[in-house]
């Protein structure tokens, strides 16, 4: 049975980017069939494989953002590393990498020096601001970059400092918007002939994409959207509840035909029906008085209880899951969420990815392997290089 191709299937993709934005744009475009060719310093290879949680000297999280990826070890320091990884992107498609600015130039891997000899390459820069302006030398880890786009400032508690998630958020949203980037700049290069071209994604940038209406809201109004805890500010009510068993549930009751059944859901018919609170204005001047009901409500039953109500009454809600709680759900095994690696004779489950396609779908084909697994493969195949000629590299220590 012939496999079904996916949507990039034929695509090179060489990656030189380490830990977390780069790689993740990498992981995306291999998920959906692009031949992506990941660079790694010689030796320990990208910092990610020792982060967090470590197995045999390997993270779990190296097998995921990995996976489908080609290692090749090359010092990009030493001129004949930088030599080699220079032939390599001349036979790609698309060059991802997110060092500072400035970084890959120091290489000689800059795009003007390589799209000399590959005009047709697209060329993605990832970085904290940007490849220029005031900002484009500052270090840009996702932290900071969080804080500067306005996303720290909208999250939290009034009076508190502002909350930062338990993910690097604008790096995955960042690799997100590259791989975007790519797609969109590939599809242009191949329908209207264009050439290649940079693709400048900053993660603050990327952040401040998230910002909703943020701006016009102040340059229209001259307001200032605050933190709000566990409401969003103008939509009323939407909000998380604890209930009598210590669990907490999410409950979106904002549109005015859901507000009524959750109010006759909850007990209060009345408030079903005051006219007050009949539109979404409305009920953001009488939040406060809603809220409280529907806390003690909930503060009354389980949470299966209220979910199961909430359901009944067509009232969107959920329970807020650790991942201890997505792997015993159905819907996710249902939707297949979870893919099955094997990692020297023992099972592990990694995400899936999203979107899904109906004709063309992504998958994992192995998990991120050794470092320098496919040096040789890759070498030899791409370039042409002899078994003499390689080991010749190895002992000069250039890959």
């Amino acid at each position: 049975m012939t496999e079904t191709l996916k949507p990039l299937t034929g695509i090179r993709v060489i990656e030189f980017g380490q830990l977390i934005a780069g790689p993740f744009a990498g992981c995306l475009l291999a998920y959906f069939g692009a031949e992506v060719i990941k660079i790694e310093p010689p030796g320990q290879g990208d910092p990610i494989r020792g982060w967090r949680a470590v197995e045999n000297g390997t993270s779990f999280w190296w097998r995921s953002i990995g996976r489908n990826k080609k290692s090749v070890t090359i010092d990009l320091k030493h001129p004949e590393g930088a030599a080699l990884a220079h032939k390599l992107t001349d036979t790609a498609d698309v060059v991802i990498e997110n060092f500072r600015p400035g970084v890959m130039e120091s290489w000689g891997l800059g795009p003007q020096t390589l799209k000399q000899s590959n005009p047709e390459l697209v060329y993605a820069r990832i970085s904290g601001f940007g490849q220029d302006g005031p900002y484009s030398a500052k270090p840009g880890f996702a932290s900071v970059c969080e804080g500067m786009s306005g996303f720290r400032y909208v999250n939290g508690y009034p009076g508190h400092a502002p909350v930062r998630p338990n993910l690097s958020i604008g790096d995955s949203i960042a690799g997100l918007h590259a791989a975007f980037g790519i797609v969109l700049a590939l599809l242009g290069r191949d329908r209207h002939q264009s050439g290649g071209q940079v693709v400048d994604v900053a993660l603050y940038e990327s952040m401040f994409n998230l910002m909703e209406a943020v701006v016009p809201e102040y340059s229209g109004a001259g307001i200032v959207r605050e933190p709000s805890g566990t409401t969003v500010t103008g939509i009323v009510p939407t909000n998380t509840y604890c209930c009598s068993d210590g669990k907490y549930v999410v409950i979106g009751g904002n549109g005015d035909s859901i507000f009524r059944r959750l109010m006759v859901a909850v007990g209060r018919p009345e408030m079903a029906e005051d006219a007050r609170m009949a539109n979404n204005a409305g009920r953001v001047a009488c939040e406060q008085e809603i809220d409280t009901v529907l806390s003690e409500w909930c503060a009354t039953k389980n949470s299966a209880t209220v979910l199961s109500t909430m359901e009944q009454a067509r009232v969107p809600a959920g329970p807020i899951y650790s991942v201890a709680d997505m792997f015993s759900d159905e819907h996710f095994r249902a939707r297949g969420l979870f893919e099955r690696v094997e990692i020297d004779g023992r099972a592990l489950e990694i995400p899936a990815m999203a979107p899904k396609l109906a004709e063309t779908p992504g998958g994992t084909q192995w998990p991120g392997g050794e470092v320098g697994e496919h040096s040789w493969q890759v070498l030899q195949e791409s370039l042409g290089l002899s078994e003499d000629d390689y080991a010749g590299l190895r002992e000069r220590g250039v890959i």
